[in-house]
């Protein structure tokens, strides 16, 4: 990922602490009350690209965001009022009320701003914000995204429900060893501040040309490939608003409890999951899906959402999904029929142990990446495991960056799996494990169970040795106190 540098960073950076001065202390809250802005700054742009459309084909305003009326809301209206507080009284009281009424504009972004509150407090901190926002070039994307990255780097604390976000560096992995294509179909069950999905889009548009030049697939990718669902109404307006400043302009992004009954109409829909879950705990049985208690009796979250991820995948379909360690050993019957659905009935394809420090400083859970494909008829001939030691990062809370990083070494051995990594010994860092032994450790998967440890033989003197050089040693010492004796007289 790039970083913004220089000018705007400052700028963001003075722009936080003025926010955080001024009594908003969240960082969510932060981040969402720039998002309202960005938002109108967007509806704006959409504005003038209606009416520039319209003088160039000498035809009327095609479907306007602002009529005559409320022209007066627009961006690049407000921000030129003389004074801050005759700005602040605009935004407070007529912007903001029509951000909450706007009509659907076809895209998902509207549904999110109905219970938008303006808490910005003072009109000096409402002229700063604008400001800044009115410095970025809404169009250039990359400076979109890394400005929104960055703001989103700056989510320092755990958020509710066991939500914490996944660090850039390992959704990437995540992301490179799916390789998704312009003809996916991508979800995030959980998607928070949709950190997968802008990384699949980046994905994609890094290494498929066709987004860019084939209007077809360009279609499909802007408002067909990319699907998140959170239950957390402020990170689906945040993980909205990521989407469209990292250039997806209709992303389906909508509220849900993935665990309820809701998630039916979405059975076999997705060709690639990617997903780091909340590990929130246990849920009531009545508050869980049916069909999600027939694959897995359990109240735990972890569990239940490995048997959404297989109910929401098509045939086929290949998914990459955070886990806490728990789940590669738990001894339940859930947590082994889990297990066994993924070893006998779908094809696992790898397990990739993660360092605990990787979400530090959120928490210190040990994790892991499992990596399967949804067939229903089994498949599982054996499976690739990779033992993470180092992430580039240092493994306390600080997390500052360091030489050592396995993760190319990871990719670059899973690309390679089939071949080169089958020859590998189980002293290696990575090897490949077979079914019939998976099968024989009831379907435990955690990596130590299978790693050998080699040690060097170490021989040892005997103690009749020992004895004698300590009597020699003995000895020696008495001569030495004997002659310093004879000095001394």
């Amino acid at each position: 990922m790039r970083v913004i540098t220089g000018e705007l960073k400052n700028k963001v950076d003075r722009v936080w602490d003025a926010f955080w001065s001024g009594g908003i202390s969240n960082p969510l809250e932060v981040i969402e009350q720039i998002t309202y802005l960005l938002f109108i700054r967007r509806l704006d742009e959409l504005q003038t690209t209606k009416e520039r459309k319209a003088r160039v084909t000498k035809q009327g305003l095609e479907n306007p965001i602002f009529l005559q009326d409320t022209d007066h809301l627009r961006w690049s209206r407000f921000k030129g009022l003389g004074s801050p507080q005759a700005m602040y009284q605009v935004v407070s009281e007529e912007v903001f009320p029509f951000l909450r009424e706007l009509g659907s504009d076809g895209s998902t972004y509207t549904a999110h701003m109905q219970d938008a509150r303006f808490t910005i407090p003072t009109p000096s901190l409402l002229s700063r914000v604008v400001d800044m926002l009115d410095d970025i070039p809404m169009e250039e994307r990359d400076t979109n995204g890394d400005l929104y990255e960055y703001l989103l780097g700056k989510l320092a604390s755990a958020g509710v429900n066991g939500q914490f976000r996944t660090p850039r560096h390992i959704i990437n992995l995540m992301v490179a060893m799916m390789a998704p294509g312009p003809e996916d179909s991508i979800c995030d069950p959980a998607c928070g501040t949709a950190g997968f999905l802008v990384a699949a889009s980046e994905y994609v548009r890094k290494n498929h040309s066709t987004v860019l030049t084939d209007p077809a697939v360009r279609q499909h990718f802007s408002r067909g490939m990319f699907h998140g669902y959170d239950f957390d109404s402020t990170m689906l307006r945040i993980g909205s608003m990521n989407m469209l400043m990292h250039g997806i302009d209709s992303p389906d992004i909508r509220y849900r409890d993935s665990l309820s009954e809701g998630a039916s109409e979405d059975t076999a829909k997705y060709s690639v999951i990617l997903a780091n879950p909340p590990f929130a705990g246990s849920l009531n049985y009545e508050e869980t899906s049916k069909d999600l208690q027939r694959v897995v009796k359990t109240k735990k979250t972890e569990l239940l959402f490995l048997a959404l991820f297989l109910k929401l995948l098509k045939p086929g379909g290949r998914a990459a999904v955070i886990v806490p360690d728990g789940v590669l050993f738990g001894s339940s019957t859930a947590h082994k029929g889990i297990r066994k659905a993924l070893v006998e009935d779908q094809k696992l394809d790898a397990v990739v142990k993660l360092p605990s420090g990787v979400f530090r400083p959120y928490a210190g859970v040990s994790t892991a990446v499992l990596v399967f494909t949804k067939t229903d008829s089994g498949g599982t001939d054996d499976v690739w495991f990779y033992d993470v030691r180092a992430d580039g990062f240092s493994l306390d809370d600080k997390r500052n960056a360091v030489q050592a990083n396995d993760l190319p070494d990871a990719l670059n051995r899973w690309t390679l799996r089939t071949t080169t990594e089958h020859g590998r010994a189980r002293t290696e860092q990575s090897f490949v494990v077979t079914k019939a032994d998976i099968v024989a450790q009831s379907y435990d998967l955690s990596l130590s169970r299978y790693k050998e440890v080699v040690t060097d033989a170490t021989e040892h003197r005997s103690p009749l040795e020992i004895i004698a050089d300590i009597q020699d040693l003995e000895g020696q010492i008495a001569e030495g106190l004997e002659e310093l004796r004879t000095m001394l007289k």
